[in-house]
């Protein structure tokens, strides 16, 4: 019974001022669709809050979820392009073991030093195709600026028609699907 006064109280106390004296003279009479029952309006507020929760609640669902999802791609390109920075650091010393097995050796010493750099450059390699890291392939193929750049251009002719690599000046190199560095090559005009 006291939780019956304390609602009606509150009800009560949540009245404007005017219906509050009209309320106390009598003077005022109200038909029957203007009195609002108390019940109905504590429920008709109580299932406003809950809506309202309710949505607040799915909006952070949808936002955890939308974090999670970007969370994974950013694991998984970290993954991808793993070893990046270690395979731009490489490139050169492949370079330069290339270069070095170009030279004529005569003597035996000389042999078996360019024998042990071909071994080292082909596990050198090796491990690049192993870590996804491919040579950009060229001689022939069509122009791509988008993994070869084009240091100098020569004449078309019968054996290289117009906008076709003839000649790679330095081998270019992908990880996946990002080009490490392009290939420098002469392209026929």
């Amino acid at each position: 019974m006291a939780d019956k006064e304390d609602t009606e109280k509150k009800v009560d106390d949540s009245k404007k001022p005017e219906e509050k004296a009209e309320t106390k003279t009598g003077s005022s009479k109200k038909s029957p669709k203007e009195t609002v029952d108390p019940k109905d309006a504590a429920l008709k507020d109580l299932k406003a809050k809950n809506s309202e929760l309710e949505d607040k609640f799915l909006r952070s669902q949808a936002e955890v979820q939308n974090m999670n999802n970007r969370h994974k791609k950013e694991v998984a390109g970290i993954l991808k392009y793993d070893g990046q920075k270690l395979a731009t650091e490489i490139l050169p010393v492949i370079d330069n073991l290339e270069r070095a097995l170009t030279v004529e050796v005569d003597d035996d010493a000389g042999k078996q030093l360019k024998k042990g750099i071909e071994m080292v450059q082909q596990h050198m390699v090796k491990a690049l195709k192993d870590n996804k890291v491919t040579v950009i392939e060229g001689v022939g193929d069509k122009f791509d600026p988008t993994d070869s750049q084009a240091v100098q251009t020569v004449p078309a002719d019968d054996d290289h028609p117009k906008d076709t690599i003839v000649q790679v000046l330095q081998k270019g190199y992908k990880l996946e699907d990002r080009v490490l560095r392009p290939a420098m090559v002469i392209v026929a005009q």
